[in-house]
């Protein structure tokens, strides 16, 4: 799923190119991806777009008649620009938005359709996309620190609750993790200052590397490229595969449709942690420890 970084650069593509712009038209290929009747989609046809922001990892166009378009990409949808009337892609697409730059298309992989586009009016609309995540890039340390121990959850369920922070999925939390040395499963209640410190400026300088990492690969072009796998990152996919800072093979928690990477090594003192399946398989000849599987 697109996460801050991916949504951040989303949305400076998309302010070079149809920032006070008129939008002329919604081709809409698949009726499921349009989740709101009122207003109607023609309520912006031929206004013009004043302003994108972020909402958690949606993205929101607004226009001069304080009407907006928030786009939600969930996990498969993605985000293309071509030529002014492009045809919407035959099995991917959902819709195309015709303005007078170029069109911006809506795909979405797989056969499950989890992508949304709601129309709503005012800010008030926009209020019922707000989960209520703290936004981790501008929050003081002791906002992070309110957010992160309002509630007992290991941290990393709390960097991904998005009432808690925004934009924080499944992908960055393992990289924040990593950077902050901290074992996933650590519960919050169970940290102290110094570390939720340390993983307060761990989030921020990941968060606002990767923006930078994927600006600098989108150069001027439209962000083609997005994914919850790089191969540059510390950990999050890479299972197996040498942590760049230790050289200690890459450990994951598989759970439900997600999982979790780390280094045993950096993050929980060469422990390894129980993998619900895997550990209740193997019961006595689970692995404890690093040393045990290297």
């Amino acid at each position: 799923m697109p996460e801050l970084p991916d949504i951040a650069v989303y949305i400076d593509a998309l302010e070079r190119r149809v920032l006070q712009h008129r939008l002329e038209r919604v081709r809409v290929a698949n009726p499921f991806v349009l989740r709101s009747v009122d207003p109607p989609p023609d309520a912006v046809y031929g206004r013009t777009v004043t302003g994108l922001r972020r909402l958690g990892k949606r993205i929101a166009f607004g226009f001069d008649n304080d009407v907006f378009l928030v786009i939600h990409l969930m996990i498969a949808g993605r985000l293309h620009w071509a030529a002014a009337g492009a045809p919407i892609r035959k099995k991917l697409g959902l819709a195309a938005f015709d303005f007078d730059s170029g069109t911006l298309l809506l795909t979405e992989a797989g056969s499950t359709r989890r992508a949304s586009l709601h129309v709503v009016r005012g800010d008030a609309g926009l209020r019922a996309f707000d989960r209520g995540g703290l936004d981790v890039l501008t929050a003081s340390v002791d906002a992070f620190k309110e957010a992160l121990t309002r509630e007992n959850h290991t941290v990393k369920r709390s960097l991904t609750d998005p009432r808690l922070f925004s934009g924080i999925g499944n992908a960055y939390s393992d990289e924040i993790l990593h950077r902050a040395r901290l074992s996933p499963m650590k519960l919050t209640s169970r940290l102290s200052d110094e570390e939720i410190a340390t993983l307060h400026e761990a989030t921020r300088v990941t968060l606002l590397d990767w923006i930078e990492r994927l600006r600098r690969e989108a150069g001027d072009g439209f962000p083609e490229k997005v994914t919850a796998f790089r191969p540059d990152m510390a950990v999050h996919g890479r299972f197996g595969q040498p942590c760049p800072v230790c050289g200690s093979p890459v450990q994951r928690i598989v759970y439900a449709a997600n999982e979790c990477n780390y280094c045993a090594r950096c993050q929980t003192d060469g422990r390894l942690l129980a993998d619900r399946a895997m550990s209740r398989l193997l019961k006595e000849d689970w692995p404890r420890h690093i040393d045990d599987v290297e």
